[in-house]
């Protein structure tokens, strides 16, 4: 290094002189690794050419008398019958020339394998293909039912609902699920409307809730209100808001800027100014949203305030605690008459029925099961009333019974507040029909009368007048 600096500040810089230094600074740099390492270079079977453009090339050649040529270009192997375009393929090519040949009993097994993974592969695809056209056929099938039903419902059923709703023709029909065209019709002619709440009643409260709204707005929060009791806070508007982000969220309709945000808001905020009794409760936003998808809005408020009034639905959302747990007391009868093995395995872990109930009834299963699933359970449930909600609770645990029997009391809590995504209408139905709703010849509605009259008495005898 110390000769070129020396070099090049002497500023001898003719070409010839030049090249040379170049042609043995280059060479330099190509052994310098060969001499690190102790290795000994090859025959110069290349020329090594400094970078100094063609005419250097041309010049290096006339003076040496050599003639570079440029370095061999890597050519593909040439003895494939085919390019491979896998890992799998990979097997049956010859190996490089650098590498040891394949043997014959080699190449025969490479082949073998490779054509048993074809072969298995071929067998997936069919089974695949097969499994799609299953499906296919099963959802034709299914149509075309829904198709005839739906003439059935609209031409026959639904012009003579009176006579015709509670005949066992229309009940194994309903039995199987509502054409989607029909399915709010339906649910709003067995609802019914004991309320008598008009279109014009709900924009009336329809009005009030959003000068409410407005007024919150103006005080930014509503906790700046004085005197706001709790129950008003659970009412409020502000906690709608605050409910509706969370309702159907993977659907993107409900949630702010959706399709149908403003709808549910509006219901649910004239629901909290018809009934301040009750006012808001989380669970009732996934009731709402569902009949919004089903009927119009106003349609959908009277649905929803009649089916919010039934015994069953007004006790739970008033949480009227001796009411939930006659409820529950009867549930417990028809569990242990139908899944006596569950029943105790839940007994010795002291898990009550209120801890996976709850949020089934509170959102009628729509917010537990795939939408479509929930919307067929609303329609027995529309036919049957309350007793198919826990009907439908105990089919769900009679699907799961053998998986729940293994489990303890933190993963059955678990598993059943967050059910699995897979269930199918098809399973569940067929452990919802082979749940028995009669004990001891009584039936649901003896049996919660009878688990009342035991609660009364019960607390009469515990009465501290009596005692006194």
């Amino acid at each position: 290094m110390a000769f070129f600096e020396t070099f090049f500040r002497k500023g001898q810089r003719n070409s010839s002189q030049l090249y040379i230094v170049l042609l043995v600074g280059n060479y330099l740099v190509k052994s310098l690794p060969e001499r690190i390492f102790r290795k000994l270079p090859k025959s110069f079977s290349r020329c090594e050419i400094p970078a100094c453009g063609h005419l250097n090339q041309l010049e290096y050649e006339a003076r040496t008398g050599r003639t570079c040529k440029p370095p061999p270009q890597s050519s593909r192997r040439k003895n494939f019958e085919f390019e491979p375009l896998s890992t799998t393929a990979l097997i049956l090519e010859d190996r490089p020339s650098n590498l040891p040949a394949k043997s014959v009993e080699e190449a025969l097994r490479h082949r073998q394998e490779y054509d048993e993974m074809v072969a298995e592969a071929k067998k997936r695809e069919i089974k695949e293909a097969h499994k799609r056209k299953k499906i296919m056929k099963e959802r034709f099938k299914q149509e075309e039912n829904i198709a005839s039903a739906m003439v059935i419902w609209i031409n026959e059923i639904l012009p003579n609902w009176e006579v015709m709703r509670s005949t066992r023709r229309v009940r194994e029909l309903w039995w199987q699920g509502l054409p989607p065209s029909v399915r709010g019709k339906v649910w709003s002619l067995a609802v019914g409307n004991e309320l008598n709440i008009t279109p014009e009643l709900y924009e009336i409260f329809l009005s009030r809730a959003k000068e409410r709204w407005k007024s919150f707005s103006e005080t930014n929060s509503e906790n700046d209100v004085e005197g706001v009791s709790v129950a008003d806070r659970e009412a409020s508007l502000e906690l709608i808001k605050l409910d509706i982000s969370r309702t159907f969220p993977s659907l993107y309709i409900f949630q702010k800027g959706g399709p149908y945000h403003d709808v549910l808001h509006s219901i649910l905020g004239a629901y909290a100014c018809y009934r301040p009794d009750v006012g808001y409760v989380q669970g009732m936003s996934f009731i709402a949203a569902v009949l919004i998808l089903n009927l119009e809005e106003a349609d959908a408020f009277i649905a929803f305030a009649n089916l919010l009034n039934k015994p069953c639905q007004l006790a739970f959302f008033r949480v009227d605690h001796s009411m939930m747990l006659r409820y529950f007391a009867t549930f417990e009868v028809f569990f242990e008459e139908n899944l006596s093995k569950l029943f105790l395995h839940f007994k010795s872990y002291s898990l009550t029925p209120d801890i996976y109930l709850i949020d089934w009834i509170f959102t009628l299963y729509s917010k537990s099961l795939p939408l479509d699933l929930a919307c067929r359970v609303w329609d027995v449930f529309c036919r049957d009333g309350e007793e198919f909600l826990f009907r439908t609770g105990l089919g769900i645990l009679r699907l799961y019974e053998d998986i729940l029997l293994q489990m303890d009391f933190i993963h059955i809590a678990q598993f059943l507040t967050k059910l699995p995504e897979d269930i199918t209408s098809e399973k569940l139905f067929t452990c919802i029909a082979a749940i028995q709703m009669q004990n001891s010849t009584k039936k649901w509605t003896q049996v919660f009368a009878s688990v009342m009259k035991d609660i009364k008495e019960g607390d009469k005898n515990n009465s501290p007048a009596l005692k006194s």
